[in-house]
């Protein structure tokens, strides 16, 4: 069974620095984490990598609106 540790938390480069950020991190099972990046310590959201493929296809497409 792969790891499910995440490691090299990153923030959006569109991010604006504010406190209203999530991270995310990949982990060797390709499991994608997200957290928030007030509470690092806190719980984790995890997603299988298609599911946050298809996600982040969505956003692009600006599926959700503004």
């Amino acid at each position: 069974m792969a790891s499910t540790k995440f490691t090299d938390w990153r923030k959006s480069s569109r991010s604006g620095g504010g406190d209203n950020c999530v991270e995310v991190a990949l982990a060797k099972s390709r499991t994608v984490g997200v957290r928030d990046s007030k509470d690092p310590r806190g719980p984790i959201l995890r997603f299988r990598s298609t599911a946050w493929k298809a996600f982040t296809a969505a956003v692009r497409a600006d599926e959700f609106g503004r």
